[in-house]
């Protein structure tokens, strides 16, 4: 399920929506460390800071998603996208799945807002991510023939790896990553239909 044997250019003509997400990221990543955006411009308007959100700057919402405020971070969600994404846009087809990751992303973004005081602000795309697990939960959960026994159990051991992390880890938003799961799992039917 998770186990990825293809080349690069394999792997990228397979797996179009995740590819373009990473480079997204990348690229946005290399643009803020760019001396040509003097103060950080991508990062100034595109961090989501609670207080700018309530005052209107909705795309707030969004952006964060996109931005990462160091080589780690962009390297864990990336290689997490790469590794989770594929399964999932293979069973959804690249448009349904990048609809899903935004969405999931976004849900997070806004649970973010409503529960964190307005002088919080994150960036990352850890709720989007964590909406992948979510959905992979639904799937082995209410889908069990589909999966052997090993899948289900590696999906288990993820997600418990991954809610444990959340809660030890220092500067981790916390609200983000629970309300990201909780939206891939509670969203996944409306994107399976009938795919099952």
């Amino acid at each position: 399920m998770f186990t990825r044997t293809e080349s690069f250019r394999e792997y990228a003509n397979s797996y179009r929506a995740v590819t373009v997400l990473i480079l997204i990221m990348m690229l946005v990543f290399v643009l803020v460390l760019f001396p040509a955006l003097p103060g950080n411009v991508l990062f100034y308007y595109g961090t989501g800071v609670n207080l700018y959100i309530a005052d209107g700057q909705w795309w707030r919402l969004i952006t964060p998603i996109f931005l990462h405020s160091t080589f780690t971070h962009l390297l864990f969600n990336g290689f997490s996208l790469a590794i989770f994404g594929p399964f999932l846009e293979k069973l959804l087809g690249a448009f349904k799945f990048s609809i899903f990751f935004l969405s999931t992303g976004i849900l997070a973004n806004i649970a973010t807002f409503l529960i964190n005081p307005l002088t919080y602000n994150h960036v990352g795309a850890s709720g989007a991510i964590f909406g992948l697990l979510g959905f992979f939960l639904y799937l082995v959960l209410f889908n069990k023939t589909n999966f052997t026994n090993n899948e289900r159990n590696t999906v288990y051991t993820l997600t418990g790896i991954a809610l444990i992390m959340t809660f030890i880890q220092p500067q981790i938003n916390v609200v983000g990553h629970l309300a990201g799961m909780a939206t891939g799992f509670l969203t996944a039917p409306l994107f399976l239909r009938k795919k099952w």
